[in-house]
């Protein structure tokens, strides 16, 4: 027996005497992954979650499901993610502009902080509005619509609840043009369009996907999109920025985060899983189908479009008054 291996045999005997190393950070969740989401199932961030969790199965075997906990503007779920939640890439929340960039400004007590308590792993998607009103008003643009409103005591836009995109937009839209308009918040959505539809409301900003069948079947007509180029779905219908309205450029967006404390390898490992399903042709003309733009910023552009949209929105809160008892 040669002196080296005999060496070699003596360093492997002392290994195995010692103690158990801790196991190294995951390359990719090894058991299921965990889609927290603050919204009912059926509704726009839903389909989000759900077109995400198909396209993520492929790179994780042991599944991805996604947990609807609805309730108090996706607070509930938001806060579960962020505090409860085990940091170890497992449990992620797909939140949106609401939760992550909203709610420090609307509520006074916010049980969670999105710059503080959560990493950015990538922006998923995102939705344009439409200004939407009934197909009985006798209007056919905004302009004809501004000018219909001022001769009006008041007119009431609908949307769908209080601290959401929505209703800010009906705010900007409200102070930008010097309409007398007062926002009416539904709890459900479909009470919010059938207001409109039915001409209790007289406006409201819906989401593209959502506005669009109703406008294509002539039951509501949209008078502009609030996104950076014209909605592939209403492409005849004119942007805010077209109209000579830039402050009403908004939208909704959707994204991943994760726990903090979470490992920064496993952060990566997840980014890049994520990237990779949105660069697929599969997702990304499921979720244009859908009505949305595909994302596809990184942890380090989606931390910053949140940080700026934070800013935005506060903002844009602070002119309102607006504040959420809690």
């Amino acid at each position: 027996m040669t002196v080296a291996l005999t060496r070699r045999r003596a360093m492997l005997a002392g290994l195995a005497l010692l103690p158990a190393l801790p196991r190294p950070a995951l390359a990719f969740p090894d058991r299921a992954l965990r889609i927290v989401l603050g919204f009912p199932p059926g509704t726009g961030p839903d389909l989000v979650a759900r077109l995400l969790a198909d396209a993520l199965r492929e790179a994780s075997p042991a599944g991805v499901v996604v947990d609807n906990k609805p309730g108090a503007a996706g607070a509930i779920a938001a806060q579960e993610v962020a505090k409860s939640a085990a940091p170890d890439g497992h449990t992620l929340l797909l939140g949106e502009v609401g939760q992550l960039a909203m709610a420090p400004s609307t509520y006074a007590r916010l049980p969670y902080d999105p710059g503080r308590d959560f990493a950015a792993i990538a922006e998923i998607a995102a939705a344009d509005f439409a200004f939407v009103v009934p197909a009985a008003l006798p209007v056919s643009d905004l302009a004809g619509y501004v000018a219909w409103a001022k001769a009006q005591r008041s007119v009431f836009l609908a949307t769908f609840g209080a601290g959401t995109p929505g209703h800010f937009g009906a705010a900007m839209l409200a102070s930008g043009t010097g309409i007398p308009a007062e926002a009416v918040h539904f709890r459900a959505t479909g009470d919010a369009v059938a207001a409109v539809l039915g001409g209790q409301a007289q406006g409201m900003f819906a989401t593209v996907a959502l506005a669009a069948p109703h406008v294509r079947a002539g039951r509501m007509k949209a008078l502009a999109t609030t996104g950076p180029a014209r909605a592939a779905l209403l492409p005849e219908v004119p942007t805010t920025t077209e109209l000579g309205q830039p402050a009403l450029r908004f939208g909704a967006w959707f994204g991943l985060v994760a726990p903090a404390a979470t490992p920064a390898p496993v952060q990566a490992a997840l980014e890049g899983a994520v990237l990779g399903a949105l660069a697929t042709p599969g997702l990304r003309s499921r979720l244009e189908e859908a009505g949305f733009r595909p994302g596809g910023a990184g942890r380090e552009a989606f931390a910053t479009l949140m940080r700026e949209e934070t800013r935005r929105w506060a903002e844009v809160v602070r002119a309102t008054g607006f504040q959420a008892l809690e």
